[in-house]
């Protein structure tokens, strides 16, 4: 049956898809809210029962009802289900997009005015000289522009030779692009934004690693697409495994993954060492030890232990664990490596305490320390902010002469 309800005051007109007496009881709070402006009580309603018509302004306005009471119960139901802490992290990630858009709004805007006030600072500056002192200004302003172009070019060319040369005698470094099916698309959308920093900061290498994509396909190959300048990166790029594509090589291949019983205490040249492009929030622990295991290949973790104290587990960034690999390739030094890119926040505060009481009795001298300190400053300097479990992070890279952003998220475990 389908009930017209009057209210008594203004006389609007509510539809309701179910008796009254049912309705009333089992969703009087639902009909409160949803009716507020015109609905007090249940004693405000005058009902009066009419048979179902062919109108169609009638079976329109009961189906709108019957899909919000739907939608309305659904969310409830999501709800209760979702665990207090899951309701954190929601009303968290609301925050951080309601702030990273307000931010972005701010940054636009400052650098509008900052270009309106450049233009007008160059427009007063103009104006205050003559036609022959405009032109050679202009003339000035051409030149320096035209040196930076190719004082770019020179280094971008260098760039290229390193890159090239590290694809016949660098260390080969694969980053396994085959867990995209297991990550939501803001995850997948994390770790492309890592695997374009990786390039990034190989490119800056004196010594760099020859990169290498495996299992890129689907979804993942389609917003590597999107990088402006990636079909030109140099680097090997593999639909297939890195099983098929180190088919003759197999023996070569290590897994680094932080389930392995295998300390890695230096890097073999010849060796092919694999990092999981995984970005799931802690979810699937133990998927790279386990798929090492099933392929039968070699496993491996970095010494972090041995030199530094985590204040969490060993959960590095893919960026992070190939920015530790070629700090090692440069410095031969794995402590060095980790206290550049690992950042300070990360390692346990016993270990600050422990420093501090190692000074007050002679264990180390101040140059040491000094030293030690400011290694902790320049790797909080170069991480720039605080990376935590579902926290994101980002700033500026340059690939190509074009700047991009850098998003960082936990991700493999090392």
């Amino acid at each position: 049956m389908v009930c017209w309800c009057y209210y008594t005051g203004p006389g609007f007109r509510l539809v309701l898809s179910e008796t009254w007496k049912t309705l009333l009881l089992r969703r009087r709070f639902a009909l409160q809210h949803r009716a507020k402006p015109f609905l007090h009580s249940a004693v405000h309603l005058i009902v009066q029962p009419i048979t179902r018509t062919n109108s169609p302004e009638m079976e329109t306005a009961v189906e709108s009802l019957q899909n919000d009471e739907s939608t309305a119960t659904a969310a409830a139901a999501t709800e209760q289900t979702m665990s207090k802490n899951a309701k954190k992290r929601l009303l968290k990630q609301q925050r951080y997009e309601a702030k990273k858009a307000e931010k972005k709004a701010q940054m636009k805007e400052h650098k509008k005015k900052e270009a309106e006030r450049k233009r007008k600072e160059w427009d007063e500056k103009l104006a205050n000289l003559s036609e022959e002192e405009k032109e050679k200004l202009i003339q000035g302003r051409k030149e320096m522009r035209k040196e930076r172009m190719e004082q770019r070019n020179v280094e971008k060319g260098m760039k290229m030779e390193r890159l090239n040369e590290a694809r016949i005698s660098g260390q080969n470094i694969v980053i396994d692009l085959e867990f995209a099916h297991l990550m939501s698309p803001s995850e997948l959308h994390s770790l492309v934004q890592q695997v374009m920093y990786c390039y990034a900061i190989n490119g800056r290498c004196d010594l760099p690693a020859h990169l290498w994509l495996t299992g890129c396909q689907g979804e993942m190959h389609s917003q590597l697409l999107r990088i402006p300048g990636y079909d030109k990166w140099v680097m090997e790029k593999e639909d297939g495994s890195y099983i098929e594509a180190f088919q003759d090589q197999k023996e070569k291949l290590v897994y680094l993954t932080a389930d392995s019983e295998n300390v890695l205490d230096e890097l073999d040249p010849k060796a092919i060492y694999i990092i999981g492009g995984l970005v799931d929030r802690n979810r699937w622990k133990g998927i790279t030890m386990k798929k090492a295991e099933e392929q039968g290949i070699k496993t491996a973790k970095l010494p972090i232990g041995t030199y530094l104290k985590m204040s969490s587990s060993q959960v590095l960034t893919v960026n992070q664990v190939v920015e530790i690999l070629l700090k090692y390739l440069e410095t031969r030094d794995w402590k060095d490596a980790f206290f550049q890119v690992i950042p300070q926040r990360k390692r346990c505060e016993a270990e600050g305490n422990d420093k501090k009481d190692e000074r007050e009795g002679g264990g180390v001298s101040e140059e040491d320390d000094e030293q030690m300190c400011g290694g902790q400053e320049e790797a909080d300097s170069e991480d720039g902010q605080n990376v935590a479990a579902g926290v994101k992070v980002e700033d500026c890279v340059e690939i190509d002469g074009q700047k991009t952003k850098r998003q960082c998220t936990e991700t493999t475990q090392i």
